[in-house]
């Protein structure tokens, strides 16, 4: 049946890579994407994703076929946001651009570049696995709203990123191919970072983001970097004084709204921190993001960087409404989390075999990641 050939094929991969490329043949090479639906989750969807993306390359588009058997027009609707923006298409911009919210930092002519950085790790069981490192950043300027990746893997648990100088280096010579100019501004947002390591990755990673910059003769940009946290047990509630009204609009049992910020009293009494509930919260509790600049060149006030990161987080390209997370710190996480399927499904075919032995003397070879295709390299496949 159609259905157990499926599962074959998704089982076997050397099948999977002939079946991939079979198609794009028949679509003289020039297929935009690729729509799979499977009948139930499936480990070589890991397989299907890291051939098509690094192999064959195309855009794929995975989703499971009793969602589709629903009709729901939320899940169709929330399909075609994501193939939209895996194609290159728009999804949504500001409606006032950032010039017209912020002229005293940002301007038509003088564009802004803004990164996300993360480090996915291997489960806790796992002492041999690389981890991996994923830094993005916006192609386009004054709307921001698309950004490209680059993904490496680095030495076990290490959580500096090793390769961000040659990271950065190539994300600012494609942006200077998309907008023919460099960025005046870098707005570098990092994500998953205690704070016990804070100024242990923010002297070493600013000197590679300035090497990056040293590549281009007279290129010297101001540099904001932002660590941005959700690992956290603040919780913030709204407060109403009489307490009528409070009971008769339930307001005890609602989460705070969108745009909530705290800039004093649970914040640092010295450092420039601040959280904030960029997101509506439907189910639970809301817990608010807290971002915390380590270095500033920029000069940015509270009310300006608080302004710029929740104009932000309505530009993320999956849903119509603000998320939690600044998009460039989200993207990164799933740049990230997309190198880890392509890494340990890898390893556990077979396909990247380390000489170690079981001594823990030396840590074994990391794994270098398959490259992508140079017809994915500059989408947003990640999504």
């Amino acid at each position: 049946s159609p259905q157990f050939e499926s599962i074959q094929i998704l089982n076997n991969v050397t099948l999977l890579e002939s079946k991939l490329k079979r198609i794009q043949r028949t679509a003289s090479n020039n297929l935009q994407l690729l729509i799979c639906i499977m009948e139930r989750k499936h480990k070589g969807y890991a397989d299907l994703k890291r051939i098509a993306e690094t192999s064959v390359g195309v855009m794929s588009q995975c989703c499971l076929y009793p969602n589709l058997n629903k009709l729901s027009s939320q899940f169709l609707a929330n399909l075609v946001l994501k193939i939209n923006a895996k194609v290159g298409g728009c999804t949504v911009a500001l409606y006032n651009s950032l010039p017209s919210q912020l002229p005293r930092l940002f301007h038509i002519d003088e564009p802004v570049i803004f990164m996300g950085a993360d480090v996915t790790h291997p489960h806790p069981l796992d002492d041999v696995s690389p981890s991996v490192a994923a830094v993005v950043g916006s192609m386009n300027w004054p709307t921001a709203n698309k950004y490209i990746s680059r993904i490496r893997s680095q030495t076990h648990r290490q959580e500096i990123i090793l390769d961000l100088g040659a990271m950065v280096g190539e994300l600012l010579d494609d942006f200077y191919q998309e907008v023919e100019k460099l960025p005046n501004r870098i707005i570098f947002f990092r994500d998953g970072v205690s704070e016990t390591q804070f100024y242990k990755v923010l002297e070493e990673e600013l000197q590679s983001i300035r090497f990056a910059c040293s590549r281009f003769p007279g290129y010297k940009p101001t540099i904001t970097f932002a660590v941005v946290q959700k690992r956290h047990h603040t919780r913030l509630f709204p407060f109403e004084t009489d307490q009528s009204s409070t009971q008769k609009n339930n307001f005890l049992y609602e989460n705070i709204p969108p745009g909530t910020v705290v800039d004093s009293v649970i914040t640092h009494p010295k450092e420039f921190d601040f959280y904030l509930c960029s997101h509506w919260g439907v189910k639970g509790t809301s817990r608010p993001t807290h971002y915390h600049v380590l270095w500033d060149e920029n000069q940015f006030t509270s009310d300006e960087l608080q302004k710029l990161v929740y104009n932000l987080c309505y530009t993320f390209v999956r849903c119509t409404k603000p998320i939690s997370l600044v998009p460039p710190a989200y993207y990164a996480h799933l740049a990230a989390y997309r190198g880890r399927l392509y890494l340990e499904r890898s390893e556990s075919l077979g396909l990247f075999r380390s000489t170690s032995t079981l001594s823990r003397a030396a840590p074994p070879k990391t794994a270098a990641l398959p490259k992508l295709s140079e017809n994915i390299k500059k989408l947003m496949f990640y999504c």
